[in-house]
């Protein structure tokens, strides 16, 4: 093996989301590389003409991003020889701000915020999407007279058997449960939160019994059983440190969980943190181990690489991302590096 394919082996591609009409924004998703031995982060490019990409995901050659815009669009990206992602098309989603996205069995998923919905469109042969073929639409409300005061989908994933849909909703206090036949939800579950808890995002457990719901609205963390499409919210837990100061508000965001199911990591806006949480009863429990400076300003998105030995935290207001080691034994966190960017909401791996 030659030196230089040495080197071109130990750099992992990324892919950055933003905020293209906002001040001081990006032009459009963010490329760059990192160290895999150090994390450390380098920009190659970025792909123009792809408006708001705040939340971006990457399947192999294939790369698809929301347009989170009042008209709410998605878009596919094909990646050449030449590594760069070209645009395939757009579809509208039918709502508005689309902020999340997944594929699943041949279909792309964005959740709306704004509308508080769900749409529905497949994959083509080459990658595009093709025209909506579904869009459900949420129902709920909370006590936030700000934040709630109708439905927000804020996340769509898929239950790690890969049979079921959760739609994660900060506006009704809800995790919503589907089945996507035909290109098609069927509605099979909503798990009810707390009052004015603002479920953001979750993550499942390894074992695919447990999820892990982050509360955007009272810095909660909630451990919820889940089987068969269906959660059952269980223990609350806060997401700082015992004393921590009330100001600024926070607003835990990205909630990730290790391979080996032994820790969960979020994300503490306000606070400016990354909490650690150890794992325990099986999953059925957690117990917070630290809350670590996340080394800038409003994390808003986390992610482990596929080692599980770095962690990278998107800082929306301080225009950086943040690069960690993980001590797998322990799961702490160590600030390593620290890379400038334009808005960064989203690292896609």
């Amino acid at each position: 093996m030659t030196e230089g394919v040495a080197e071109a082996r130990a750099e992992v591609r990324v892919y950055l989301g933003t905020y293209t009409t906002w001040a001081g924004g990006g032009a459009g998703i963010g490329l760059a590389s990192y160290d895999a031995a150090t994390g450390r982060l380098r920009s190659t490019g970025v792909v123009k003409g792809v408006p708001n990409p705040s939340f971006v995901i990457s399947a192999g050659r294939r790369v698809y991003a929301v347009n989170e815009q009042s008209r709410g669009t998605v878009t596919a990206l094909d990646v050449g020889a030449d590594g760069v992602p070209k645009v395939i098309n757009t579809q509208s989603t039918g709502g508005a701000d689309p902020c999340h996205l997944v594929l699943h069995r041949g279909h792309v998923l964005a959740a709306n915020y704004s509308s508080g919905s769900v749409s529905v469109h497949p994959v083509r042969a080459d990658g595009g999407l093709g025209a909506r073929t579904d869009l459900v639409r949420h129902q709920g409300s909370g006590p936030d007279p700000d934040r709630q005061e109708g439905p927000h989908a804020h996340q769509v994933v898929v239950d790690p058997a890969g049979e079921f849909v959760l739609a994660v909703d900060l506006g009704a206090d809800a995790v919503f449960g589907y089945r996507l036949d035909g290109g098609r939800l069927t509605r099979v579950s909503a798990a009810r939160l707390h009052p004015g808890a603002g479920p953001r995002h979750l993550a499942f457990h390894p074992s695919g019994r447990f999820a892990y719901i982050a509360n955007e609205l009272d810095s909660t963390i909630v451990v919820a059983a889940y089987a068969r499409g269906a959660l059952t919210p269980g223990r609350k837990y806060g997401t700082l440190p015992a004393g921590a100061p009330t100001t600024p508000r926070n607003y835990p965001a990205e909630v990730v969980v290790s391979a080996d199911g032994r820790f969960v990591y979020l994300s503490n806006r306000g606070h400016d943190s990354v909490a650690v949480f150890a794992v325990e009863e099986d999953g059925a429990a957690l117990r917070l181990l630290e809350a670590v400076p996340v080394g800038g300003d409003f994390p808003r998105h986390i992610t482990l690489d596929p080692t599980g030995k770095l962690l990278f935290a998107s800082n929306q207001n301080s225009n950086t991302v943040t690069t960690f080691a993980v001590d797998q034994a322990t799961g702490k966190l160590k600030h390593t590096s620290t890379f400038p960017a334009p808005i960064p909401v989203c690292v896609a791996l």
